[in-house]
């Protein structure tokens, strides 16, 4: 069974992580100890087959071995780090691949239910066929490929006893000769049933019918996939390649790591240790590394963390048959919502979740962009005419320019160029609407006015602004 731990770590905290390292279902540790017993036995074994059973001229030879195994037993020689992250990655995208392409029927049975009509047994039956039909694929597709569904489903005439598919379907589809697999039979099937549908007015136009071949083709292409994932394996040379490299760099360990008499002055070796500590941890770390490629490589076997395949098989057929049965037509009666006389739809907090409303809504990076009145100034070339100069105000002083201006500070507050706008050109200070249709009161200034004269206009509208807040 999957082992989920979602709700441990929905939360970040003081040793989040910790709490799952003493878990033994699906653990590194249930996939790795008989490897790390083996290795600390082998290990143990020449340890006290160097003390105790060598010669002192033996020992000797035993530690110029050693010491030359130890120079093999830096990474640099073996580069265990690389070959196992590239193929660990590389069978993580191929596990998430197969993942993503398990053959679900939501989609498909939210179109049959929708677009083959008829509340009579004849429009039943047709639902509940094409349904039964999509799902005979995907089992016969998961018993191809998952040893828990073949355990489940060892023959077609369990298939048939379990009601996936009846004795003549059974009689059909062996007649039919292929040397290949028939798992798309039953979807070739559902697509001359859907045809027969849309002759006999079920199916009431071409483009709902339409979308119900889209939909099963969409069906189908999972299918395939995953049969070509099942057939077509990462290399043997690659998977070869990375289980010989860790192998041989822990068998180089066994022998090159063993502690020598510190007497004998060799080079790192002034102590004389029984357990090799740093070593364990590097074969935990290296050899759980391969193991874990070894688990997700093919997730369709019976491990702990291995896909769920009998268990999505019954929820696939449960809910196909649900939408296309028991749902279909069967509406709750359409009636006035709660808020309907109401102008908003408020949603109720908790107590636990009521600091939420007290943060304020994100509507972009540069909303709280503060601008000076320089910045807000319109670049206009020295030679060309200039007309007006206008200072926007929404609304009062309170809501206008959308809080440009800092108290005290005479900072603009989230204004833009956009947000400003243009005016037909009067004597006096007008109203004027603006692209979302809010009054707008521009300061226009006629005649031909020098620079000076308008920065002048300009601070003493600021200064007023800011004298009445």
């Amino acid at each position: 069974m999957t082992v989920s731990y979602s709700l441990e770590v929905a939360n970040a905290k003081f040793c989040g992580f910790s709490k799952l390292l003493f878990r033994w279902k699906g653990s590194i540790y249930r996939l790795l100890y008989k490897e790390l017993l083996v290795f600390c036995g082998m290990y143990a074994f020449f340890s006290v087959f160097y003390r105790f059973l060598l010669a002192p001229k033996q020992q000797e030879l035993f530690e110029s071995v050693a010491l030359y195994c130890n120079q093999f037993t830096n990474t640099n020689f073996i580069p265990v780090s690389f070959v196992l992250g590239f193929y660990i990655t590389l069978a993580f995208n191929r596990w998430w691949g197969q993942y993503t392409s398990f053959p679900l029927p939501d989609n498909l049975m939210m179109v049959v239910s929708g677009n083959v009509h008829g509340t009579d047994e004849r429009g039943r039956l047709l639902r509940r066929t094409l349904m039964r039909y999509a799902n005979l694929s995907s089992v016969l597709i998961l018993r191809s490929i998952s040893t828990r569904v073949l355990k489940r489903f060892p023959s077609l005439e369990h298939i048939v006893e379990s009601g996936f598919m009846t004795s003549h379907e059974l009689k059909n589809l062996e007649s039919l000769h292929s040397d290949f697999n028939k798992y798309w039979m039953p979807l070739t099937w559902f697509a001359n049933l859907a045809s027969r549908a849309r002759e006999e007015g079920r199916v009431r136009d071409d483009i709902a019918l339409k979308l119900l071949m889209e939909e099963l083709n969409k069906y189908r292409a999972k299918c395939s996939l995953l049969f070509h994932y099942d057939w077509i394996s990462i290399p043997l040379v690659y998977t070869q390649v990375v289980t010989l490299a860790v192998y041989s760099f822990f068998g180089f360990c066994l022998i090159g790591r063993q502690f020598l008499d510190p007497e004998k002055g060799y080079k790192d070796h002034n102590v004389d240790m029984y357990v090799p500590v740093f070593t364990l941890l590097q074969f935990f770390f290296y050899t759980g590394w391969l193991k874990v490629g070894e688990l997700i490589i093919n997730p369709f076997g019976e491990d702990d963390d291995d896909f769920e395949t009998n268990q999505l098989i019954d929820r696939n057929i449960e809910v196909s048959m649900l939408a296309v049965d028991d749902m279909y037509q069967n509406l709750p009666p359409t009636v006035k919502d709660k808020h309907w006389e109401q102008r908003h739809f408020p949603v109720p907090y908790t107590v636990s979740t009521a600091a939420e409303t007290l943060k304020p809504a994100f509507k972009g990076s540069t909303y709280d962009m503060r601008m000076s009145a320089e910045d807000l100034e319109i670049h206009r070339p020295a030679d060309a005419p200039l007309k007006m100069q206008y200072l926007p105000v929404r609304g009062s002083l309170a809501d206008g320019l959308d809080n440009l201006l800092q108290k005290g500070k005479g900072i603009l507050r989230g204004g833009s160029l956009p947000s400003l706008m243009d005016c037909s050109s009067h004597t006096h200070e007008d109203e004027c609407v603006d692209a979302d249709g809010n009054n707008v009161h521009a300061l226009t200034l006629k005649g031909d006015l020098n620079v000076s004269y308008l920065k002048e206009q300009k601070e003493s509208m600021i200064k007023l602004v800011v004298e009445h807040m």
